[in-house]
């Protein structure tokens, strides 16, 4: 049997909070608790002088990868309502190979 995740492509996430609010709202989770918390880094001074910010979509431990979602053919919460279109949903298998494509600043999250 298949290992099934999600992929984070962590250099196009905007922050925009988008996966958050899919995530409580298909779960049906109270204010305050999270699916998926997107955590901001930054912003820091670069060498350059330049200004750098990140953000990192992380799955929590009430993710489930809404499994009805995807047993009735969907895909996650997350996937579908990212604006960035930075959060995959697949087999470990397609996910590595799709990070070994991009070759950085990504991550996977296996329940």
């Amino acid at each position: 049997m298949a290992t099934y995740g999600l992929m984070i492509d962590n250099e196009w996430c905007t922050g925009c909070h988008s996966c958050e609010i899919a995530c409580r709202n298909e779960l049906g989770l109270p204010r305050g608790q999270w699916g998926i918390k997107l955590l901001e880094l930054g912003p820091w001074k670069k060498l350059d002088g330049t200004w750098e910010t990140k953000y990192v979509p992380v799955p929590t431990s009430s993710c489930t990868l809404c499994e009805d979602r995807v047993a009735a053919g969907g895909v996650p919460s997350c996937q579908l309502h990212c604006l960035a279109q930075c959060i995959e949903y697949g087999t470990l298998d397609e996910l590595a190979q799709k990070m070994e494509a991009k070759g950085y600043k990504c991550s996977v999250f296996l329940p």
